[in-house]
């Protein structure tokens, strides 16, 4: 290494079955009221109550925010603060998808530093004081936002997703409880799933990357991809579940130190636009992306295609990185991932919405990282490839 790297985790991980018992010590800890921010799914499920019930045998308070039911917005993020200060509220427990997670991010570092989350994007702003602690649970086994120091909150003005990384949005504390993704149906199994086999794959292309998150990178695409099939066809077996849980926490460590790619660069502009969830979003990028970037990584998306297919060992990096590619698009094909057209994205409003899209993406900084970076052109055209592009295909990107 020509220089040093930078590896940040949340201080505190409690992780596997029954993990989830642990929040009412762990708030015990931090203070004296809780704000927890959730969705109505989770609350139907009984988990919010669940988390009250556990804080309560701790002698902690809590106020809950159900706000949270599609990506994270400036909205949530200001209705939810307001709960925190109305209700004095000294900690913030996220428990839910990474939506819930991220809008918590926000609230946590806003409450002590103040403004509005924009401010912070692109490091315009820094939070000068410590944030509220964060106690992070994810409920999907995805988008590892439980490892990160990054949040993505939607500008709802001028429909940008914005991706806000500094450390004061680093969660305190991650539960990892495989048991609370039992519930994950098969869309969201196969959607946070491929979120998190992308995070680990971005992290290993990244210009960025280091030993330390290509460990974690490709213990995490081992994992997820030895267990991702499994938990998708049988949501009740725990084993897979928990194989995932795992994959995508060292997945969101390894992207959150290494940073994302074109892959993500691209899917902001999509979830904010047309609102595809952005697990989704990323599944429907990720096999163009990868043909696209292909020359320019041979040797390391050999590395991935030798995870794939393990008797490729013996075969050239050219031949196992065109079987990463192909690999990655059958998963997705086997998962039912749709394309762009798929989804039902009007093709009209796609073509009048794909140059700021593109401008959009080249803002976020992601794609820098890539190893072939995008012209703005090149970026219009990939946007294309991906509208209705076939995961069955032997068809490359040029």
């Amino acid at each position: 290494m020509e220089k040093f790297a930078i590896l940040r985790t949340p201080q505190t991980t409690y992780y596997g079955r029954k993990a989830f018992d642990n929040v009412g010590t762990e708030a015990a800890l931090k203070g004296k009221k809780a704000l927890i921010v959730s969705d109505k799914i989770m609350d139907s499920l009984g988990y919010v109550k669940e988390c009250q019930s556990l804080l309560q045998k701790q002698k902690i308070q809590s106020e809950v925010y159900l706000g949270v039911n599609s990506e994270p917005t400036d909205q949530y993020v200001a209705e939810a603060l307001n709960v925190l200060k109305r209700e004095q509220c000294d900690i913030v427990i996220s428990l839910g998808g990474g939506s819930c997670i991220d809008t918590a991010k926000a609230i946590a570092v806003l409450a002590t530093n103040e403004g509005y989350i924009g401010d912070y994007m692109g490091g315009n702003k820094i939070a000068a004081n410590d944030p509220v602690s964060h106690i992070a649970i994810p409920t999907t086994a995805g988008t590892g936002s439980e490892a990160t120091d990054v949040t993505v909150i939607t500008n709802t003005k001028n429909d940008v997703k914005m991706m806000i990384k500094q450390p004061a949005f680093m969660p305190d504390v991650a539960i990892v409880d495989p048991l609370l993704t039992l519930s994950s149906p098969k869309n969201v199994t196969a959607a946070t799933g491929v979120d998190a086999l992308s995070h680990a794959i971005e992290a290993y292309l990244s210009k960025k990357a280091h030993p330390m998150t290509d460990t974690l990178a490709l213990s995490a695409m081992k994992l997820i991809l030895d267990n991702l099939l499994i938990a998708y066809n049988d949501g009740e077996n725990v084993d897979a579940r928990e194989a995932m849980s795992l994959g995508s926490y060292q997945a969101g460590i390894a992207f959150s130190n290494a940073s994302v790619c074109l892959v993500h660069g691209m899917s902001r502009p999509i979830g904010a636009l047309f609102h595809v969830p952005h697990g989704i979003s990323n599944a429907m990028l990720l096999p163009a992306v990868l043909e696209f970037s292909k020359e320019a990584c041979i040797d390391r998306l050999a590395d991935i295609g030798r995870i794939f297919k393990p008797e490729s060992e013996r075969l050239s990096n050219e031949e196992a990185a065109e079987i990463a590619v192909k690999s990655v698009k059958e998963l997705c094909q086997q998962l039912n991932i749709p394309n762009l057209k798929g989804w039902g994205i009007d093709q009209q409003a796609f073509e009048t919405a794909v140059d700021k899209m593109a401008v959009d993406a080249i803002d976020s900084g992601s794609p820098a990282n890539n190893p072939r970076v995008p012209t703005f052109s090149e970026l219009v055209d990939l946007y294309h490839v991906c509208y209705e592009y076939q995961f069955s295909t032997e068809e490359t990107v040029s």
